[in-house]
């Protein structure tokens, strides 16, 4: 996982570590790519074809989520993923590859709101990838298969909260437990952990309850996120 302070990144479930590490954001999403821009100003992105311009060490595939979830979020669909998932990326790779992304921008955008510079990218550590499917992974609500707190095994028993439902958003990335888990990580360390989001009778942070989710909204509206 990648999480702030972590100074190396595990092999992940699918791919290892050096793969899940050459997903940067920062540089395969570079300002310089000259098919992002005209794909944005289209009507839809699949108007326009090309090739993403990236630093050569991913698949186009590959290339082609980071940039599209980095970049364009709101246009995606079920038949872009469909489309991917059909031009050789695994479920699970899938998985890593959208949590590698979500994790770097929360980072970065954190550090850039804060005036700080962006911090170091987490080092590979040598080993293989798990190779974990939760046997109990179904269709349900997302793209991709998730887990229901009902079909936890004991490997995931800690993935959910207790004393709250499990929202849609944890569940959507259960397919690789640990993205779930090292994601929620920062979550807890960059908003509020799980079960003092509902804790109403108390402030965690320097701002109150009301005050964070009216931020959370207007940038999520900006994001063109679904929440």
């Amino acid at each position: 996982m990648i999480a702030p302070g972590s100074g190396s990144r595990a092999p992940g479930r699918g791919g290892t570590a050096r793969s899940a590490s050459g997903l940067r954001p920062r540089h395969v999403t570079h300002p310089s790519c000259r098919l992002c821009p005209r794909r944005k100003e289209a009507l839809s992105p699949a108007a326009i074809e090309g090739t993403h311009d990236s630093l050569g060490e991913l698949s186009e595939v590959v290339v082609e989520v980071v940039h599209r979830v980095r970049n364009d979020p709101g246009r995606l669909s079920e038949r872009w993923y469909r489309g991917v998932i059909a031009g050789g990326l695994s479920e699970e790779r899938y998985v890593e590859t959208v949590s590698v992304v979500a994790h770097v921008v929360a980072v970065d955008t954190m550090a850039r709101g804060l005036g700080l510079d962006a911090r170091p990218l987490p080092r590979p550590r040598a080993g293989a990838p798990s190779q974990h499917r939760p046997a109990a992974a179904k269709p349900g609500g997302a793209w991709v298969p998730w887990l229901q707190p009902a079909d936890l095994s004991d490997a995931e028993a800690d993935l959910y909260p207790t004393g709250r439902p499990a929202a849609n958003i944890m569940k959507a990335m259960s397919l690789v437990p640990d993205e779930v888990r090292g994601f929620f990580d920062l979550v807890s360390h960059q908003y509020m952990p799980p079960l003092a989001m509902r804790d109403f009778s108390r402030e965690y942070r320097a701002i109150g309850h009301s005050q964070i989710e009216l931020l959370a909204a207007r940038v999520s509206a900006l994001n063109q996120c679904l929440y």
